[in-house]
């Protein structure tokens, strides 16, 4: 599909208009906002402000959606960047090098490092939405069984090589990831699994409360035990708001090559900012000539899933747009508010009404510039979080984690697993046990095993899923370079004698 310059230069006039860009900064400011909150997301955001849609005009109603989807996408580092805490599943790779950054006194440094990465991100993924929308949806189409089984396991190989020198560490925390995921009602023999006879656990446990005691509650375990150590504390120097010429050298190429990957990614059905931006920060650490850095505060590995992440929140569009079919659970969301409102999206919008379609298009690039302004703005207002004492700091993180938990389902059990993973955040700290792969586990295992029992419905043996199309065979061929790859990198790395 060719672009319609006509219907382009339209789109752009409708997009800035006064009533369109206003509605492009509320929802960019709301999206920042609900993005930095544990728990919470665009999803529910995107949710709660529909009833403020009846009666608007489709694409207005299309621009505010969207604005609130991708400023999550910018505001979920916020949290992960100061006090190590996602603000949901998109954003825990932020906190590899972000919290770090902050540690080491360069908050303000971090927190625009991120904004940079997401704005390049972001547009490199709206030029491919507009001269790829066609072709690209034709490609996630050929996407079957096989072919999402092989991508899913190659997600978590890529991950689990994460974990340099210690694949043993990587493999544990996974397989207790995927053990999580057998919690519930299996989707398709009614089995109840390891419920222990507690009607809650039917539907399994919300990944998001294992996110937030992972990563919030264990934090605050961890550093309640070495509040003495001063090494262990955050400075209270949060350092220059804007970056220096050498973080901005290094940021710069894992940004531009990790936005295309995460909008390839991101067009994917289901696959989401979360998987983007994990494999964007695994490529990006084993190509790095700075490897050793990551997990330290490497300006690359806090760029490469920032800049991805915003683009997978881009490119699950263009399944919405060209087949009605949502790419991610808050396009999901969006489709249901477009249908009340009278929209159908799918293969004849940009027929019938391109000029939706391109003020759309339009309205991303200019909500990409207003949210840079946005948060670049709210730099000095965040960082002041870090003035406040451990003593405060703490419990405030707390509250705000049991809050999250328990607005996911209104239940007092979710307190007493919130807990449960806090301590087991606190053990794999202590015991140097990644949590990432535990994570992406989580997020994908229920994906993965649903994907591997249909394509062993459909097909006679594993090596017939193997070889069920070039796609399966690439996949499955990465999953196993993932795995050798630090090896190879460690031994070309030493020196020859």
């Amino acid at each position: 599909m060719g672009i319609d310059w006509n219907s382009f230069l339209e789109g752009l006039t409708t997009a800035l208009r006064f009533e369109n860009l206003l509605f492009i900064i509320i929802g960019g400011f709301l999206g920042t906002v609900v993005g930095m909150l544990p728990g919470l997301g665009a999803a529910t955001a995107v949710a709660v402000l529909i009833p403020i849609t009846f009666g608007m005009d489709p694409t207005s109603a299309l621009i505010l959606m969207g604005a609130i989807y991708y400023g999550s996408m910018y505001g979920g580092s916020r949290s992960s960047i100061l006090v190590n805490t996602p603000g949901d599943a998109s954003s825990i790779a932020a906190t590899f090098d972000g919290y770090p950054m902050t540690r080491k006194g360069q908050a303000g440094q971090a927190l625009t490092l991120a904004t940079l990465a997401s704005l390049i991100g972001g547009f490199f993924a709206i030029i491919g939405m507009m001269f790829l929308t066609e072709p690209l949806s034709s490609f996630a189409l050929q996407f079957g069984p096989a072919e999402y089984f092989f991508l899913l396991l190659f997600t978590l190989s890529a991950v689990v090589s994460l974990s340099r020198g210690n694949l043993i560490k990587g493999f544990i925390s996974m397989f207790l990831g995927l053990m999580m995921t057998t919690v519930g009602v299996d989707s398709q023999s009614g089995v109840y699994r390891y419920t222990f006879d507690i009607p809650h656990l039917s539907d399994g446990v919300d990944f998001l409360i294992i996110i937030i005691g992972i990563y919030a509650v264990g934090e605050v375990f961890y550093n309640l035990l070495n509040i003495k150590n001063e090494d262990l504390k955050v400075k209270s120097d949060v350092g220059k708001v804007w970056i220096t010429k050498e973080q901005w050298k290094r940021m710069l190429g894992p940004a531009i090559r990790q936005g295309p990957v995460g909008f390839l990614i991101g067009i994917l059905p289901g696959a989401g900012g979360s998987i983007a931006s994990m494999i964007s920060y695994s490529t990006e650490q084993q190509i790095s000539k700075n490897r050793d850095e990551f997990g330290k505060g490497a300006p690359e590995g806090l760029a490469a899933p920032e800049s991805s992440n915003n683009a997978a929140g881009v490119g699950a569009f263009i399944p919405l747009l060209t087949m009605g079919i949502p790419g991610s659970g808050t396009t999901a969301v969006i489709l249901g508010a477009l249908i009340m409102l009278g929209m159908q999206p799918g293969p004849m919008l940009f027929e019938n009404q391109p000029e939706i379609a391109w003020t759309f298009i339009n309205s991303l690039f200019i909500g990409n510039i207003v949210l840079v302004i946005i948060n670049l703005a709210l730099v000095g207002a965040l960082i002041k979080i870090l003035k406040t004492p451990s003593k405060i700091l703490y419990p405030i993180i707390l509250v705000l984690g049991f809050i999250g938990a328990y607005t996911l389902g209104y239940n007092i059990i979710d307190f007493y697993i919130l807990i449960i993973f806090g301590l087991l955040g606190l053990a794999m700290k202590l015991l140097d046990i990644p949590p990432a792969p535990l994570i992406l586990a989580v997020i994908i295992g229920s994906s993965l095993e649903q994907n591997f029992r249909m394509a062993n419905v459909r097909y006679d043996s594993f090596m017939d899923i193997l070889t069920a199309s070039p796609i399966a065979m690439v996949f499955a061929a990465l999953t196993i370079l993932s795995i050798f790859l630090p090896k190879i990198l460690n031994y070309l790395a030493k020196p020859k004698v």
